[in-house]
């Protein structure tokens, strides 16, 4: 084991002779508008890169997620996933164009996750050159339906209807280089919506505003008791309503996050917020909907996992610094099946979400590197038989 960590340094050097190939997915990838629900373009393009790179077996299941395989020598190991997701928040109506640099990459949703799904369709090319072989089948899965409304359809799906064990998976992001998750929060991320009818007869002088009345709901949330243990969080991440400057709004929308360690927490957090909506609404003779997005259960892998300690020691030597928080992400989805996962960052980057979003391309050969090295310790076994804690 100790072995192939000492070598990792080696395959930045090998990594960096196919730049131009890897560069080259990023943008095809990240070029192509990828809106949840709107991946047809992107699969597409996975998988004739996928065809292209001559993996073993290309295909997409049944909820037309792609798919590539790179066969490995036994018949008998259970296959490790490589996993990234390839829906992005950045809208069509966005000029897609990006703009390569010596050392940078400019575009929108370049980070979320232009990179992640870039990197994955070049690993096929990047194990070819590095000379490197599996016991296990290594699958290259990109999936559709994950962020916002899409509640990490793709990857529940393709978990579901895989027949067989899973030996151990990786989760790519693009951002941050020394990103190491090994555990997920319960979450609700939910919507509230006010709409008021302008049309509406009142007996008194009280005409409600729609964004006022969201206030009032926010406020109200404020004043829920949040304890430190279990950790707990309610975070308010947008707001949108109204018209223009001189009229009453007579609609508006609030979206938030619910946030705990603790399953039983979020539900009682989100039963509470509930409560409030109903008050509000009679209180104030409105219409308030609230709405769940998308949820995810708290799971997690322990510090001293084998596939934690690992991946510390392989950014270590790699001079990455690792960084851990929880991620409502598919790594919540592996965990919740008790199949050891980690979620790991690519490269460094800035404007993380805005249409300028821009990747150092340097320092992905290292974030790239560690892709190759957790391979290596999951086809040797860290991940048999373990136990998620």
């Amino acid at each position: 084991m100790d072995k192939f960590i000492d070598e990792l340094p080696s395959y930045v050097d090998i990594i960096k002779s196919i730049k131009e190939t890897i560069i080259t997915n990023i943008v095809l990838i990240g070029q192509i508008p990828c809106s949840t629900f709107k991946e047809k373009r992107r699969v597409n393009m996975f998988m004739e890169r996928m065809s292209d790179a001559s993996v073993d077996e290309c295909r997409t299941d049944s909820y037309n997620n792609p798919i590539g395989i790179i066969k490995g020598t036994s018949e008998t190991k259970p296959p490790i996933f490589v996993v990234a997701h390839l829906d992005s928040f950045t809208e069509k109506n966005v000029d897609h164009n990006y703009m390569v640099k010596e050392n940078t990459i400019t575009g929108p949703g370049i980070l979320d996750n232009a990179i992640g799904v870039g990197v994955l369709i070049s690993l096929p090319e990047i194990i070819k050159k590095s000379n490197l072989s599996f016991e296990s089948d290594i699958v290259l899965a990109g999936v559709i339906q994950s962020i916002g409304k899409g509640n990490l359809r793709g990857i529940r799906h393709l978990l579901k209807i895989w027949d067989s064990p899973i030996r151990g998976a990786i989760c790519l992001e693009g951002c941050e280089l020394g990103r190491l998750n090994y555990y997920s929060d319960g979450m609700i991320r939910g919507e509230i919506e006010c709409s008021i009818s302008k049309f509406q007869n009142r007996t008194n002088n009280f005409h409600p505003n729609a964004i006022l009345t969201l206030n009032e709901v926010i406020n109200q949330i404020l004043k829920i008791h949040l304890p430190q243990r279990p950790r707990s969080r309610i975070i308010f991440g947008k707001i949108s309503g109204g018209f223009k400057h001189g009229k009453t709004a007579y609609d508006a929308r609030l979206g938030f996050e619910i946030q705990s360690d603790s399953d039983k927490m979020v539900k009682n957090i989100y039963t509470d917020i509930k409560d409030i909506v109903i008050g509000i609404s009679h209180e104030y003779d409105v219409e308030l909907k609230l709405k769940t997005i998308s949820n995810a259960n708290a799971s997690k892998l322990s510090y001293n996992h084998p596939l934690v300690k690992n991946a510390w020691a392989i950014m270590d030597q790699l001079n990455i610094k690792p960084v851990s928080e929880p991620s409502e992400s598919e790594l919540s989805i592996f965990l919740s099946h008790k199949i050891p996962a980690i979620t790991v960052g690519i490269t460094r980057g800035s404007n993380y979400h805005l249409d300028n979003a821009r990747m150092e391309i340097e320092p992905m050969f290292k974030g790239i590197a560690q892709i190759i090295g957790l391979l290596m310790a999951i086809d040797e076994g860290i991940c048999d038989e373990s136990q998620l804690a």
